[in-house]
């Protein structure tokens, strides 16, 4: 049986005979492999984004500090920033996850955390849009006339 890199909904599962799953197994860890590339080099644009420029880099290595110490930091940073950058990009469609833990942290006894996380699931503080250049004619129009 060939597997695809494609499926539909509608094709009922064959028995697995292992080969199957052997194969599953390949092509889902191969997509995993092409993606997480993807994700280094990402990953590698954005470090020398955020540093400045190529001469900057080597200080991402915390020379003195302890290197294990640096990749723990350095993998609970990512995985923070990365599900922060989640929730930026469409705190709407989070709005049930991201208000229960806002009760956790309140819950807990965090409240400076909870408080600060209360705007972003308040529907009525979210951040205005920023004003058509217009909008900002009109209203010097308006005080001038004043």
């Amino acid at each position: 049986m060939t597997v695809s890199s494609h499926t539909t909904a509608q094709s009922a599962p064959a028995a697995d005979t292992g080969e199957e799953t052997l194969m599953a197994d390949l092509v889902l860890g191969g997509r995993a492999m092409a993606t997480s590339q993807h994700l280094a080099g990402i990953i590698a644009l954005a470090q020398l984004d955020t540093a400045g420029r190529p001469g900057k880099l080597p200080h991402d290595l915390f020379p003195g500090v302890d290197p294990e110490v640096v990749q723990m930091v350095w993998e609970r940073a990512f995985t923070v920033g990365f599900r922060a950058a989640q929730f930026a990009g469409a705190p709407r469609y989070n709005r049930d996850k991201l208000e229960r833990l806002r009760g956790e942290l309140e819950a807990a006894g965090f409240t400076a955390m909870a408080g600060l996380s209360r705007r972003v699931v308040t529907e009525d503080q979210e951040i205005p849009p920023a004003p058509h250049p217009r909008d900002e004619e009109e209203a010097r129009e308006h005080r001038e006339w004043l």
